[in-house]
């Protein structure tokens, strides 16, 4: 397996930084994440725009649910 970061070579899964090959290279991949540099992205959807039967976030409650 290669680091995520650096792509050196990472070959012992007992490493405390696993799948990084040192503590460096997860601190910044850590710090891309968290200036934005890494981003999950999804369309968001409208109520009208929702399939059919989708649980629509309108604070209603579902059977079953708490809180």
């Amino acid at each position: 397996m290669r680091c995520p970061h650096c792509k050196k070579r990472v070959s012992n899964h007992r490493n405390p930084d696993w799948p990084f090959c040192s503590e460096r290279c997860r601190l910044l991949d850590l710090d891309n994440w968290l200036s934005g540099h890494y981003r999950v992205t999804t369309t968001i959807e409208t109520a009208d725009e929702a399939p059919d039967g989708a649980r629509r976030l309108t604070g209603q409650r579902l059977k079953g649910d708490r809180g």
